[in-house]
């Protein structure tokens, strides 16, 4: 048993890099000491998750784990890309099939005064621009459609903001060109 735990503790450690202090030309005693240490202490790490949405927005939560175990940590970020690693610092990304939670919370696509389909934080007018898409030809677009980008239409679902998207494209200047 004792063994399993130092190949594991071995594992680990070739994995985050050599502990500090610990250098390759250090006796095979002064290593076999340091992993039996490992594996009568956890690993204490810092894992920065990065979330990246359908909508572009990038979301960061940092959390530190305890980890006995190098298979239970792995097993934990098995759908996570490693991005980087820096001795005990680790950071993860994946990629979500949604839109992000300021978006559902306050989204709204608009037109910018340029005639831009853009997304807005609140609703057009005064609030902050989180992204552009493309030119709408305004001459082509209904009354009643100009009226609602004016107004600003609410993003809640990723399949509101995927209709909205396709519903305008085709207003889009540089789809009335390829006609």
């Amino acid at each position: 048993m004792k063994f399993k735990w130092m190949v594991m503790a071995g594992f680990l450690a070739i994995i985050l890099g050599m502990a500090p202090g610990m250098d390759m030309t250090g006796s095979a005693a002064q290593q076999d000491r340091h992993l039996e240490q490992q594996t009568t202490e956890p690993l204490q790490l810092k894992v920065t998750l990065q979330r990246v949405y359908l909508d572009g927005e990038l979301s960061e939560e940092v959390v530190k784990e305890i980890s006995w175990s190098p298979e239970n940590f792995w097993a934990k970020y098995d759908q996570w890309q490693l991005i980087t690693r820096d001795g005990e610092n680790l950071v993860f990304r994946k990629n979500v099939d949604d839109i992000s939670p300021l978006l559902k919370a306050n989204g709204y696509f608009g037109i910018t005064n340029e005639g831009v389909l853009t997304i807005f934080n609140g609703r057009p007018g005064q609030s902050r621009i989180i992204q552009s898409f493309f030119q709408i030809d305004i001459k082509k677009l209904e009354s009643k459609k100009q009226e609602e980008l004016l107004q600003g239409i609410p993003i809640k679902t990723k399949d509101r903001y995927v209709e909205v998207l396709e519903t305008f494209r085709h207003y889009s200047t540089e789809a009335a060109s390829k006609n």
